[in-house]
């Protein structure tokens, strides 16, 4: 039984729908998933070294900065609908699962005059512009964010369903925080901070926290920082016995593992995993984000009391530092946070999701 996943542009995008089509195999052998994505987006790294066969098409973005490059969006999808019909030619899917982000709208739309059923993943609390012009045709709608429902307008509120972002879900015997400090080589007393920005980093950040190092860490702290790949160069050199200096984290479940608390942007996945390991957290959003989604994402964190946050323009290095010492003199507050977070979080989201399109799909053949 074939099913489509299309979804990506962004990791963001990507990695839920192989979490999901991951979970869906384990627990339907028979569902052979094909992956639709981007030939510009991240899939076209990623895809080639998954366990799935893909298609990637010339896709563009909406251009909303520069409109006259919209020319190239009309062509990519209107090549796209071909290069969709042969691939899918003799198989029909029985359903397409879409992820969000401009790599699924030639596939969406397809589906759309086709008449094949489909469902959405959203990541955020503000749906995207594919999830929201698609929601009023969609079988169903997996939310991790509740507050996403009500803008999805009354056919697509009527479908959804609040799971969960599908993340790796931290192990149920997890490795004892000695055992991973040793491991890190970091000293075996104080908390431990998880600095990361995504995984291409953020320059803003980066600054502050080099900024805040600079200025002498405070005598509880310890600190693991991602800078990004193309940053590490940049900071590799405030590595200490204190400081562990990274470009990427893989796997990342050893630096959630350690941590005690995070800075960190508030994009979707980010948060979905911070929350399902209960790791409190002061958050960063991005504010160039599309639709200021980031600051959403912490807005909504934060109302639940699963994490504090700060707009960029007021994250200086000195209010970084005061808000970091804050936290790790306080024990109380930082369980108020890990238990709030582990409220919010869903790490069995991606079976989760995975139940429901079963049931869609119906018994075996």
């Amino acid at each position: 039984m074939r099913v489509v996943f299309t979804g990506g542009g962004t990791g963001g995008h990507l990695y839920p729908a192989l979490a999901i089509a991951r979970a869906l195999v384990r627990q339907r052998p028979d569902v052979e998933p094909l992956f639709v994505g981007a030939r510009r987006g991240v899939e076209r790294t990623v895809l080639p070294l998954a366990e799935f066969p893909h298609l990637l098409l010339d896709i563009h973005p909406l251009y909303r900065a520069a409109p006259w490059k919209n020319w190239r969006t009309v062509k990519g999808l209107a090549g796209s609908w071909g290069a969709i019909g042969a691939a899918l030619r003799g198989r029909r899917p029985a359903l397409v699962v879409s992820t969000g982000g401009y790599a699924s709208s030639a596939m969406l739309g397809w589906s759309v005059v086709h008449r094949v059923p489909f469902v959405l993943q959203e990541q955020n609390s503000v749906p995207g512009l594919t999830v929201r012009l698609f929601s009023r045709w969609a079988r169903e709608i997996y939310l991790a964010f509740p507050e996403a429902a009500a803008m999805l307008g009354g056919r697509g509120m009527a479908r959804a369903v609040t799971t969960g972002n599908p993340v790796d879900p931290p192990p149920a015997q997890r490795p004892s925080r000695q055992a991973l400090r040793r491991s890190w080589g970091l000293p075996p007393d104080g908390l431990v901070l998880l600095v990361f920005g995504g995984s291409q980093g953020s320059a803003a950040l980066n600054a502050m926290v080099d900024a805040w190092i600079a200025a002498g860490l405070p005598g509880t702290l310890n600190v693991v920082w991602a800078t990004g790949p193309s940053h590490f160069s940049r900071y590799a050199a405030r590595a200490s016995d204190r400081v562990v200096v990274r470009d990427y984290l893989a796997p990342i479940g050893d630096a959630y593992g350690v941590a005690d608390l995070a800075l960190a942007r508030a994009g979707a996945m980010t948060t979905a995993e911070l929350c399902a390991w209960g790791i409190p957290s002061l958050l960063v959003p991005l504010p160039t984000a599309a639709a200021d989604h980031q600051t959403a994402n912490a807005k909504a964190l934060g109302a639940a009391g699963a994490a504090r946050w700060l707009p960029e323009a007021d994250a200086t290095p000195q209010r970084i530092a005061a808000e970091l010492a804050a936290l790790a003199a306080d024990p109380v507050a930082r369980r108020a946070l890990a238990d709030a977070a582990l409220a919010r979080g869903r790490p069995g989201a991606a079976d989760e999701i995975a139940g429901r399109i079963m049931a869609l799909l119906g018994p075996s053949p």
